[in-house]
């Protein structure tokens, strides 16, 4: 790219603002259209479980050279979004950490082709050793009509947030179907908990 060309800024923070920012303590109905991520599954305890650590760091990896590749390359720019995660277990929210299952996840805007992707997935695996790297997909994802609320604090003290959750759907005769689903708006590396704002959403039909 010619140092002289200006890139073209996609303004995604903007424009799925209805998406990212959900009033805080206050359930909305979104329709979430299907859009792209780069994705992989594990499971384990997202605390303790050396698989999980691995994905974040792969992810992130991949997703700052994604966009630093397409900012020099193709003279496209953009933020990288937020940290995501798709969780579920047999037994429902009682069941071990240990036996959590996941998707993690951060969205890819479409100028981010197959193409860009594997060639970010080179470029990040000459920076450093990432043991999952291989497991990377870059897929579309699809959840349709749900309902979603801000959480504001650590996670151990989601609890009336999702209780006001299943009450907006129960009150509404919505059944909750999909996986249950956080947006995580801080860098989960380097934010005090009870700083933390999660996106809580479950999809229902």
């Amino acid at each position: 790219m010619s140092r002289n060309i200006e890139p073209t800024k996609l303004d995604l923070k903007t424009d799925l603002k209805h998406l990212y920012t959900p009033p805080v303590q206050e359930v909305v109905i979104v329709e979430v259209p299907a859009m792209q991520f780069l994705m992989l599954e594990g499971k384990g305890d997202p605390n303790t479980a050396q698989e999980y650590k691995d994905a974040i760091e792969a992810l992130y990896t991949v997703a700052y050279t994604t966009r630093f590749l397409l900012k020099k390359e193709a003279a496209i720019d953009y933020p990288v979004m937020p940290l995501e995660g798709l969780w579920w277990a047999d037994g429902g929210r009682e069941a071990p950490r240990e036996n959590w299952q996941w998707t993690t996840m951060i969205m890819q805007p479409d100028c981010v082709t197959d193409v860009w992707f594997a060639e970010a997935c080179r470029q990040a695996q000459r920076k450093k050793s990432l043991p999952a790297l291989e497991k990377i997909r870059l897929e579309h994802f699809y959840e349709g009509t749900a309902a979603q609320i801000m959480h504001v604090g650590p996670f151990a003290d989601e609890g009336p947030t999702l209780e006001k959750l299943d009450r907006f759907l129960e009150e509404h005769g919505y059944t909750f179907r999909g996986k249950h689903h956080e947006i995580y708006l801080n860098d989960l590396r380097r934010i005090a908990p009870d700083k933390m704002r999660t996106v809580i959403r479950h999809p229902f039909g």
